[in-house]
Order: structure tokens, then C-alpha cells, then sequence
């Protein structure tokens, strides 16, 4: 088997382990009376990402073989995740153990996404050309989870899909020890606290527009946190059939736009990329919003696909402005304190907030649900609004436009 077929199955089953639950958990919890518990679910993965940057760079970097780390904690994330279900429902049923073994699961798979990438980058030669092919394997894993445990088994409200992101993981993990040989790549360096978190990139750069950046970036994530606890929840609230299926249209849109970006980015430069983004998600808001009371199915439908404008002109945009403002020697560093920043802290304190308008507002028995439903989507679409309104105002960064107009 070739190296480059490895490292897409590698990358299909990676982002299939967590495509299989994360998109149904939500409506597990609510089918088994849990609903109240739903933020708790999406407040593990931020914290996980706040704490593995801590384990890549002091030991997975330092110590062992890329492959080798990516299998022990896969195979340990897949147990803990196919033995949770035990503890949502039944003689041994407790919320706090449940979500307590989907922060273990977590707390294993958080860092193997730096670590797919990284093993994949070691072992491609042209690393630009080769590694979306690759990677676009990974949304093809996401996608095929959910029509798998949404459309083909039907298992939205069920624990089955815990199972099988557990079944995965445990596959995975046994797969990686066949994955190329990746010494690690820090060996013999000394760890500082500063450069695993980036501190030193963010003092480096010494840029106001990338400060706004970071700012905006921190900000948005707070109330996008809620599209991806809840959007599921309305779905399905709404009548939908085969939530996890639907919910998968995002990531089928994701792919497109990402294949677009490369056309768009000379036409629209680096702020209109951002700005389409931030405004993508306040429209995603409002046609939740404006489609609850009557469950207008194309408007739901609307919203869900806008993920490819949402995730690909946010976060993919923004990975590359920051690979245009850092340098060489702090890129990396710099990468990290942008997740840290935003799948780490401004998820964290969205999940919370999440979850305290969700448990607030909607009330699943009332007959005015629906409009409640309007009122909760108004919210993160006024948050985001506001976001985007201070990017707009305040992010001028005249040396990448430079950059921009010479190429």
C-alpha cells in the first residue's frame, strides 16, 4: 500500500471518528431527557484543544514517533467513546460520568489532529499540491459518518453512533501503527511554556491589524458555538427526517468552497474573504431565525449549507492571513495561539453561553416553542453582526493588500 493511500485512509477514518457522534449527540441526549446537559458535550472538545497543545509540545513532539502517539490515543479515545453510552442511559446512568468519558475521548483526539497533519506534511513532497487531496479526504470521512448513522441506519436518536465513532477511533488507532515511521519532530529540544502556546509569535508580529484579527476571531467563535451544539437540535425539532444527514450538506458545501478559494482569493483579497464569512454566519442566524415558526424547510436547509462560506471564508481565510503575517521560524507557533485563541477559548465560553440561552429560552413542551426558537437564533445573529460590524471598522492591513496586488 502506497504512502499516499495510507495517509488519505488515515485521514477519511480520522475525521470520520468524530463526524460519526458529534453531529447526533446533541439529539441523543435530548431523546434520552439529557437535553439540559447538550452544552456540556460541546464544552469537552475546547477543552481538549486548550489542553493538547500542552501534551503536543512537552511530550508527543519530544519523545515518541508520530504514529506511535496517534494510535495509543487513538485506541484509548475509541474505548472511552464506545463505552460512554453506559453511562447516558440505564442501571449505570449518570451525566456527569457520560460526559466525563467524552472529555477522555477528547482529551486523546484533540491532539491527533495536529499530529494527522503534521505525519501527512512529513511525508508528501510537494506539500501544497498534495496536502488538500489528501485532507479533502477527511471531509469525505465526515460526510460518510453522518449518511452512515443518519440516513443509512437511521441512529440520530440512539447511542449507536458513539459506537461507531468508538469503533473507528479503535480502528484507527490500530491502522496507525502500519502509518510511515515519523520520528518526532522536537527531539532533543527544550520545551517553553511561551512557544507551545505562541506567546512569542503574537509579541513577534507586532501587527494592530492581526490584533483585530485575533480579537474578531476570539469574538465570533462565541456565538458560533451555538450552530454547532444546537443547529442539530432544530433540525430535528423542526420535523426534518435524517438530522445527521442533513446536517453533512455543510460539509458537502465546505468541499466546494474550499476547491472555489483559490479563484476567489485575487478577486476579493484577504478582508472581503473575512467579511463574507462573518456575514455568512449572521445570515446562517437569521434564516434560522426568520424559518422556526413555520419550520420553513428551505430556509433551515439554507442555513445548514451555508457552512462551506462559514467555515472555509472564517477560519480557512484566516489560517492563511496568518500564514501571510507570520515568518518562517514562528509560523507554527503563531497557527497555534490562533486555534488556542478560537476552537479553544472562544468556543469554551460560546458552549456555556450556548448553553444558557438554549436551557432559557426553548422549552421542547411549549406551544410556543417555535418561537422560541426564533428568539434564540436572533441572538448569535446579533452577536455575530456586531463582530463583523468591528472587523469592518477597524481591520486595515495595508502590507497584505501589498502583497495581495503583486501577486
Amino acid at each position: 500500500m502506497s504512502v499516499k493511500v495510507r495517509l488519505s485512509i488515515m485521514m477519511f477514518l480520522q475525521y470520520g471518528v468524530w463526524g460519526a457522534w458529534y453531529v447526533t449527540v446533541g439529539n441523543y441526549m435530548t431523546a434520552i431527557g439529557m437535553q439540559s446537559e447538550i452544552y456540556w458535550a460541546f464544552t469537552v472538545s475546547p477543552i481538549a484543544s486548550i489542553i493538547s497543545p500542552f501534551f503536543l509540545g512537552m511530550v508527543a513532539d519530544r519523545y515518541f514517533s508520530t504514529e506511535k502517539v496517534l494510535g495509543f490515543l487513538h485506541i484509548i479515545g475509541g474505548v472511552a467513546m464506545f463505552i460512554s453510552p453506559m453511562f447516558a442511559e440505564g442501571p449505570l446512568a449518570s451525566p456527569t460520568l457520560f460526559i466525563v468519558f467524552l472529555l477522555i475521548n477528547m482529551l486523546c483526539y484533540m491532539p491527533t489532529i495536529g499530529l494527522t497533519n503534521s505525519l501527512a506534511f512529513n511525508h508528501l513532497s510537494n506539500q501544497e499540491k498534495e496536502f488538500p487531496i489528501i485532507r479533502a479526504f477527511g471531509t469525505f470521512g465526515w460526510i460518510a459518518a453522518g449518511v452512515l448513522v443518519s440516513k443509512v441506519l437511521g441512529a440520530d436518536l440512539t447511542s449507536m453512533p458513539l459506537k461507531i465513532a468508538g469503533i473507528l477511533g479503535i480502528l484507527l488507532g490500530i491502522f496507525s501503527f502500519v502509518l510511515p515511521h515519523t520520528p518526532p519532530p522536537a527531539l532533543g529540544e527544550k520545551a517553553s511554556f511561551r512557544k507551545i502556546i505562541g506567546i512569542d509569535a503574537f509579541n513577534k508580529i507586532k501587527s494592530k491589524p492581526f490584533y483585530v484579527f485575533i480579537i474578531s476571531s476570539f469574538l465570533l467563535c462565541i456565538p458560533l458555538s451555538v450552530y454547532y451544539a444546537y443547529a442539530p437540535v432544530f433540525v430535528n425539532s423542526s420535523g426534518i427526517e435524517n438530522p445527521g444527514f442533513v446536517m453533512s450538506f455543510g460539509q458537502m458545501s465546505e468541499f466546494v468552497f474550499i476547491l472555489l478559494m483559490p479563484l476567489l482569493f485575487p478577486i476579493l483579497g484577504i478582508k472581503k474573504m473575512l467579511l463574507t464569512g462573518m456575514f455568512a454566519w449572521v445570515l446562517r442566524y437569521l434564516l434560522f431565525a426568520l424559518g422556526a415558526p413555520d419550520q420553513v424547510v428551505w430556509m433551515i436547509l439554507a442555513g445548514v449549507i451555508l457552512h462551506g462560506i462559514c467555515y472555509d471564508f472564517f477560519f480557512v481565510a484566516g489560517f492563511i492571513y496568518v500564514d501571510k503575517k507570520a515568518t518562517k521560524d514562528i509560523r507554527a507557533q503563531a497557527q497555534g495561539f490562533v486555534v488556542l485563541a478560537t476552537y479553544g477559548f472562544g468556543m469554551l465560553i460560546g458552549a456555556q453561553l450556548a448553553g444558557y440561552l438554549f436551557n432559557g429560552m426553548v422549552d421542547a413542551s411549549s406551544p410556543d416553542v417555535f418561537k422560541q426558537w426564533q428568539n434564540f437564533w436572533y441572538v448569535p445573529a446579533v452577536l455575530a453582526a456586531i463582530v463583523m460590524v468591528f472587523f469592518a471598522a477597524m481591520f486595515k492591513d495595508k502590507e497584505v493588500e501589498k502583497l495581495e496586488g503583486a501577486n
